[in-house]
């Protein structure tokens, strides 16, 4: 039987993760403020009247812009304001929902990203019922499996920091790839139950050190020569709502699968 190890949220897609203590989960909803936001790298077309899902390449993103790992960020819910400290130290704090605090950020990544851009960076939010994933129909909730990721770093010969894979359930007390068999079954996470999707296929993200940011492991490599794919890690959906926090039993449920 698995556990709850730790919780995640990114609430800016391609920043920080930021550890929780707890995670009310709403029956077909998202992770509780996960991908709120995004930075598009030059004009994306996305319209928030009418949104539909955008390839990442339309947004800075770790997969390509590496740097992003460097700078260390935290999101203050109730005032909205997201907090920034940049390699070089320096701090600055941003009002996500003011016009001013928009203009602010967004110039400070023409600055800081700026060899990465593909025209002005603009900050966009998530309307309601949306959220920056990089699966659009999948990206409910994701979950890793920390025996897998162990299992992959001792094949590729290097230890693997789990949050690599940007995933807000990490897992332990299972056995290595055993959240595989849960695809397509309801499993029961703390107070909450949830239908496993699909395995999530990785990208050049993973590549990328979350500490250093520097582009040190090819996860996708290793992934595909040790297990013939690139699978790592769970997406699901929330089906009855509930609470879930670290500690918290995770596993199916065989009486809920009818």
């Amino acid at each position: 039987m698995g556990r709850i190890a730790s919780l995640y949220r990114y609430p800016v897609k391609g920043l920080s993760p930021e550890p929780v203590i707890s995670a009310e989960l709403q029956a077909g909803g998202h992770f509780p403020h996960d991908r709120l936001y995004a930075i598009e790298n030059g004009p994306s077309g996305f319209d928030p009247g009418q949104p539909v899902h955008k390839p990442k390449i339309c947004f800075l993103m770790l997969m390509r812009n590496e740097s992003l790992a460097r700078l260390r960020t935290r999101f203050d819910e109730d005032r909205k304001q997201l907090r920034i400290e940049s390699p070089d130290g320096s701090v600055a704090s941003f009002a996500l929902e003011e016009p001013e605090g928009r203009s602010a950020l967004e110039a400070f990544f023409a600055r800081y990203s700026a060899g990465d851009l593909r025209g002005a960076p603009r900050l966009l939010s998530s309307p309601p019922g949306y959220r920056f994933m990089d699966s659009g129909r999948s990206g409910f909730v994701s979950l890793m499996n920390l025996a897998s990721v162990k299992d992959l770093g001792t094949k590729a010969g290097a230890e693997l920091d789990p949050l690599r894979f940007r995933a807000n359930v990490h897992l332990d007390g299972l056995g290595a790839w055993e959240e595989m068999s849960w695809v397509g079954k309801k499993i029961r996470v703390g107070a909450a139950t949830l239908e496993v999707l699909k395995p999530i296929d990785r990208c050049l993200a993973t590549h990328v050190d979350p500490q250093s940011g520097a582009r040190n492991v090819d996860v996708t490599g290793k992934l595909r020569r040790a297990y013939g794919h690139i699978n790592c890690g769970i997406y699901a959906k929330i089906v009855y709502s509930g609470e879930i926090r670290p500690g918290d039993q995770a596993c199916p449920e065989p009486d809920l699968f009818s």
